[in-house]
């Protein structure tokens, strides 16, 4: 059974949601909120063609399952094709994911009917249902490109997987750009009609992807195998080396001194030096490796 819808207000949004232009009034959400308030999560939306090809579905599964492991939540609209691929690639990885359907969250209103149990399963595995629109409400024609400016809003990046030149996919591409997100693309054949959008995009200025270390680059995360291999361990005192252990993913300082287990002053004191060293760096509060 499905956990009740909630309705959160704007002060509750995620931070870069609040910042577009024409930000929702309201949101409806289903599932684990929590999603939306962590400072170390960056958020992908993936999207791409609803009649994808054996090779856009291979480059979806591989890129996201090269993300496992790594503070990422991914974002689509729960629609036929790549979308659903996403979401389902994201589960086998256990990667949170958000949907955002092109419709109301009720059971009798969710669209597509037929994903009905893969919304479910987000929620089961920690995901997130989420939709500006009231819970009743069927998908409409022109639901589906309202509901795409909340998934470039919602997100640091949008990744477009396989798109006709004329698509709507391409919508959610250029609302990202409006918002000053990065749109990231993965070329294809120059024979499918599906790799013409991601030419396109690529024309624009849009960042090719080829592999799970670019979305991360993209998205200013740190590989785990560069990071092991960026500092010699002879190099490193004790404590910096319990310190590189935890930050295999960026940590929130709060969160890191108690880990450590040390006074908060030795702690910051430990973390001041490698600061200055050049070992870590601290942005917003959360402290992540060089």
């Amino acid at each position: 059974m499905l956990p009740d819808i909630r309705q959160i207000e704007p002060p509750d949004f995620p931070p870069l949601l609040r910042e577009i232009p024409d930000p929702p009034k309201e949101l409806w959400v289903r599932g684990n909120t929590a999603l939306l308030s962590n400072p170390i999560t960056k958020f992908l939306t993936v999207v791409g063609s609803r009649t994808y090809t054996p090779y856009g579905k291979q480059a979806l599964e591989r890129l996201i399952s090269g993300l496992a492991g790594y503070p990422i939540v991914i974002v689509s609209g729960l629609a036929l094709g790549i979308d659903s691929l996403a979401h389902r690639a994201a589960l086998t990885a256990g990667l949170p994911t958000i949907a955002v359907p092109g419709s109301g969250l009720n059971p009798d209103a969710l669209y597509p009917r037929t994903n009905f149990s893969l919304a479910q399963a987000i929620i089961e595995q920690n995901g997130l249902l989420l939709s500006e629109y009231e819970p009743n409400q069927k998908a409409a024609t022109w639901t589906f490109p309202k509901r795409n400016r909340i998934m470039a809003g919602l997100s640091h990046a949008v990744l477009v997987i396989e798109a006709k030149q004329k698509s709507g996919t391409l919508i959610t591409a250029r609302l990202a750009t409006d918002y000053n997100r990065d749109v990231l693309t993965v070329p294809g054949s120059i024979f499918s009609e599906q790799s013409a959008g991601p030419h396109m995009l690529v024309r624009l200025g849009a960042t090719p992807i080829t592999s799970s270390e670019d979305i991360l680059s993209a998205l200013s995360i740190e590989s785990k195998e560069l990071g092991s291999d960026s500092v010699a361990r002879e190099d490193l005192s004790e404590g910096e080396c319990v310190v590189f252990e935890y930050l295999t993913t960026p940590l929130p300082r709060d969160e890191l001194i108690r880990l450590l287990s040390l006074p908060t002053s030795e702690a910051n004191a430990l973390l001041s030096v490698m600061e200055i060293k050049g070992l870590v760096r601290e942005e917003l509060g959360v402290i992540r490796r060089q």
